[in-house]
């Protein structure tokens, strides 16, 4: 039996599958976040561990037999995330997660640094790592004075784990401080945020082991105490992982609380000029490139809150039919935007309200502009020199079928909805837990699902979709003095 361990920003999933990769079962641990300012995002990493122990008793509970069989764990989490510690492995602050933008001064001044896109291969964003220490330097020199290791999230849950500080490739390449292309750590971007190497942890592949369960976890969940902990991925290197999204030309769009555009290539492909991801993939000689939307799902359950309707209340209404744009436009930056406009401060809008405009209008527009932002990701993977001819829907926002419709409409391509199950950052977390314990061929074990259905473009509604996706494109120059 193989676990994975998925930490996400509303939760920690634990799955539990068979070495046949069959899904035995899963169990989640819920989080909360805490926003203290605009533009702040945070988290306890202590209720990373209590939501993992929540997951972990609701597994074993229904599955005690097959969960006592546990021979390995992959690991998989939300990246960026800056988890100080000092000497003794004492917590300094709330961990500053991947979507706070308090550090867009600290992150645009690293970036004029021409060091940073040049060995990293990408725009240093206020979401990554290393801005926020320059964050925490300015405005915090006391924590700072005492930090001893920046641990990732999935990696403070690894220490817990462990007792080691180990990081692997994927999640590492989102701090700015990796040389992505050599797959190190990089002293001299390091430095120029006055921390060192030995402030970082120990690097693996993602399908290499990373630790073995400590003695004293091991008994308490009736486990052996050889069990190998993988080095894990990033969640969405996770994802793609438990999508066989791993070679050439093969590519996501996930749609959870952030939305990704995924691709997965077979060489190391900088072009951060256009706001794309270049990163380490969690297979060994691998990388791939995304674009990244903040708000997904997220622009969903904000108009829910709004409005007091359930986000499947909201959807409902729209039914499956796909309808022409209303005139209402929604621009869904709630929390600032990475690709392609790398702008921490814009917020989003809703343009074209009228008297009319209700729920259902509203709704549409959500959904449409996260479509038209994710096109906007795909316009930035071409850029980079990514071409893509399909794309796998996944995410929870993919059980939405009028969803998919606008995004395979905007994106002028087929989407593919895989078989039933559970393929997400937790399975590929534990397949990543499989091959380190085994040794198993990565490319033998990471393979895709098979296509349950395709949604395909609705053709007689394209020229209406690029005309609003050319009003969606005017808006953003349009807004940004306004609401900046």
């Amino acid at each position: 039996m193989y676990l994975g361990l998925d930490l996400g920003t509303s939760g920690v999933k634990a799955l539990l599958m068979d070495g046949t990769q069959a899904v035995v079962g899963s169990a989640n641990g819920h989080l909360d976040v805490s926003r203290p300012h605009a533009g702040w995002s945070e988290q306890d990493p202590a209720d990373w561990i209590r939501a993992t122990e929540d997951a972990i008793v609701a597994l074993r509970s229904a599955h005690p037999v097959e969960f006592a069989a546990v021979r390995g764990i992959g690991l998989s989490g939300q990246m960026h995330g800056a988890t100080l510690l000092d000497a003794s492995d004492a917590v300094l602050r709330p961990c500053i997660l991947w979507n706070d933008t308090r550090s867009h001064v600290e992150a645009a001044r690293l970036d004029a640094d021409p060091r940073f896109r040049s060995i990293t291969g990408n725009i240093v964003f206020p979401g990554f790592t290393a801005p926020k220490l320059a964050w925490v330097k300015a405005n915090e020199p006391e924590v700072f004075s005492r930090v001893a290791k920046v641990l990732l999230p999935k990696d403070f849950l690894r220490l817990w784990l462990t007792g080691e500080h180990i990081s692997e490739m994927s999640d590492s390449a989102g701090t700015a401080w990796l040389d992505v292309a050599s797959r190190r750590w990089s002293p001299e971007l390091l430095a120029a945020t006055d921390l060192g190497e030995e402030h970082m942890p120990a690097l693996v592949e993602g399908t290499a082991p990373g630790g073995t369960l400590r003695g004293e976890l091991a008994a308490a969940w009736g486990l052996s105490r050889d069990v190998v902990v993988a080095g894990g991925a990033g969640d969405n290197a996770a994802s793609a992982c438990g999508m066989g999204t791993v070679g050439q030309g093969h590519a996501f769009v996930s749609l959870g609380t952030s939305g990704v555009l995924f691709a997965a290539t077979d060489s190391y492909r900088p072009n951060p000029a256009s706001a794309v991801h270049t990163f380490c993939h969690a297979l060994p000689s691998t990388w791939h490139q995304m674009g990244v939307i903040l708000s997904a799902t997220d622009c969903l359950n904000w108009l829910s809150r709004v409005t007091g309707k359930t986000a499947a209340d909201l959807t409902g209404m729209l039914g499956d039919r796909l309808s022409p744009p209303s005139g209402v436009t929604f621009l869904p930056y709630l929390s600032g935007e990475r690709t392609p406009h790398n702008d921490a401060a814009i917020r989003g809008a809703f343009i074209g309200l009228g008297h009319e405009t209700g729920a259902e209008a509203m709704t549409q527009a959500v959904l449409e502009g996260v479509a038209f932002a994710l096109a906007d990701n795909l316009a930035a993977l071409k850029a980079a020199g990514t071409t893509l001819a399909r794309v796998t829907a996944i995410g929870g926002g993919s059980r939405s079928r009028v969803w998919l419709k606008a995004i395979a409409t905007a994106l002028r391509m087929p989407v593919d909805l895989p078989a039933d199950g559970d393929f997400g950052a937790a399975f590929g977390a534990a397949r990543l837990g499989l091959i380190a314990a085994t040794g198993a061929d990565p490319l033998a074990v990471c393979t895709a699902p098979a296509t349950a259905e395709t949604i395909e473009p609705e053709t007689g509604l394209e020229a209406a979709y690029a005309e609003a996706y050319g009003r969606f494109r005017a808006l953003y120059p349009a807004i940004r003095t306004a609401t900046t």
